[in-house]
């Protein structure tokens, strides 16, 4: 048995047979519709998600399974007290698998400490989303072609955004890859992961403030919110939460191949004009992240697919 508590769980190898799974089930559903019969998937979680949450449920249901649990802290015993490895150790009982989203960094790694069954991190946290970055590797892969290679810009809330930390983290492991972090000073990126990841495995990286200055140098252009439930100070995200608003005009300035992301919910960090622009690929995101957790849920409950 094994978890996933960080897109680091995974090898490159590992990673790279997961998402030809991902593409597998894409191309072929109706292989794949029934082979999870009689399997359960539980779904804690302790912070709101529409995407998330949805879309492992979804992920289960393709895969002819069922699904339980809750979706916020006040709907469970977590509004009592009770103990996130209390909680795991009873949801053992019910389920095969679980997806756990919690607001407190390390939540899903001591939920897996105390499970009987696999644990899968949908968020923890200012810290870690790997099926996240699963989704937006699978999407890089599927309609850029590699993931090597790569001018990537990581732009918005760069301290506290959880898929830009996983991502990071997980494409460093390839040949080719630089980073432009584009942020006010405030939201860049933690010095752990400016210490400990890019500087120690020498990955290029360049820090700036205005995107107009860099998106023509763009492969790929990673937008993310300000996100306002990481802030103590209201005050503080007022004033940072217009940052970047990235509009037509600035995407006049981009390459005509760079490809723009976003992990979702948008609130206004992409204006709606530019979700025509075939660059805008977040919707088609949201898409592959239903394969790749099917993907994802098959490999760990060890499912033969031959």
């Amino acid at each position: 048995m094994r978890h996933v508590i960080s897109p680091l769980d995974f090898s490159v190898d590992e990673l790279d047979k997961l998402l030809d799974l991902a593409v597998d089930i894409e191309n072929y559903p109706a292989k794949y519709k029934d082979i999870c019969n009689g399997k359960k998937l539980a779904t804690l979680f302790y912070e709101p998600s529409t995407r998330t949450r949805l879309s492992f449920e979804s992920a289960m249901l393709n895969l002819g399974g069922g699904v339980l649990g809750f979706s916020s802290a006040d709907s469970s015993s977590a509004s009592k007290g009770e103990s996130v490895s209390d909680t795991m150790r009873i949801i053992s009982c019910y389920a095969d698998i679980c997806a756990i989203r919690h607001p407190k960094e390390g939540a899903a790694l001591v939920a897996s400490q105390k499970s009987s069954i696999p644990v899968i991190n949908a968020g923890d946290g200012g810290h870690q989303h790997p099926t996240q970055t699963l989704t937006d590797m699978l999407t890089i892969r599927c309609l850029k072609g590699r993931l090597d290679n790569l001018v990537i810009g990581l732009c918005g809330d760069l301290k506290f955004g959880r898929t830009v930390h996983s991502l990071i983290n997980a494409l460093v492991r390839y040949s080719g890859i630089s980073f432009v972090l584009i942020s006010p000073k405030e939201l860049r990126i933690p010095d752990y992961i400016r210490r400990e990841v890019l500087e120690k495995k020498n990955i290029p990286f360049l820090e700036v403030e205005k995107l107009e200055d860099v998106i023509g140098d763009l492969d790929l252009l990673y937008m993310t919110r300000v996100q306002k439930e990481r802030f103590f100070n209201e005050e503080e995200y007022i004033r940072l939460k217009d940052s970047y608003i990235l509009d037509k005009a600035k995407m006049s300035l981009a390459s005509e191949n760079m490809m723009v992301l976003h992990p979702l919910p948008r609130v206004n960090e992409i204006s709606v004009e530019v979700d025509d622009d075939p660059r805008a690929v977040y919707f088609k995101q949201v898409q592959y992240g239903v394969y790749v957790r099917m993907a994802l849920i098959l490999t760990l409950l060890e499912v033969e697919t031959c």
